[in-house]
């Protein structure tokens, strides 16, 4: 089997932000924040003369800016997110979704992943995969 070689590139950004969940029982579903972390990365098959596959500058003014919008806001009252809940994972879709829109469209075809970090030990990935996936739930339950 031959394997698929990439070089990939990732950047972060913070965000401060509040939220609740609606449709949740339990303590989200009161207000309260977080200092979201957004992490992306981009895969490209070569690199330029210069070494580089996508330049951290470019990556991370693209991804602050999208960070930038949802700074300092209650999330519940964005557009982006009045018909669905505030979640990381929704924060993740939101954040691959605006990444695909923005990067230059040969970077944004690399896009391999938007991953929101809730707080140091929890984070939820929205972005390309290959092969079956497990339903949604608990496993074994």
């Amino acid at each position: 089997m031959k394997h698929l070689l990439a070089f990939t590139v990732s950047a972060q950004a913070h965000y401060d932000a509040a939220h609740l969940l609606r449709n949740y029982e339990g303590k989200c579903s009161r207000l309260h924040g977080h200092r979201y972390v957004v992490e992306a990365a981009v895969q490209v098959a070569e690199i330029d003369g210069s070494g580089i596959a996508f330049d951290f500058v470019d990556f991370k003014r693209v991804l602050r800016s999208i960070a930038d919008e949802l700074d300092h806001e209650n999330l519940n009252d964005l557009p982006q997110f009045s018909a669905i809940e505030t979640t990381a994972e929704n924060q993740a879709r939101y954040f691959f979704d605006e990444l695909s829109r923005r990067l230059p469209p040969g970077i944004a075809e690399g896009l391999v992943y938007a991953r929101v970090w809730e707080s140091p030990s929890q984070w939820a990935q929205y972005g390309r995969v290959d092969g079956s996936l497990p339903a949604p739930g608990w496993p074994g339950g």
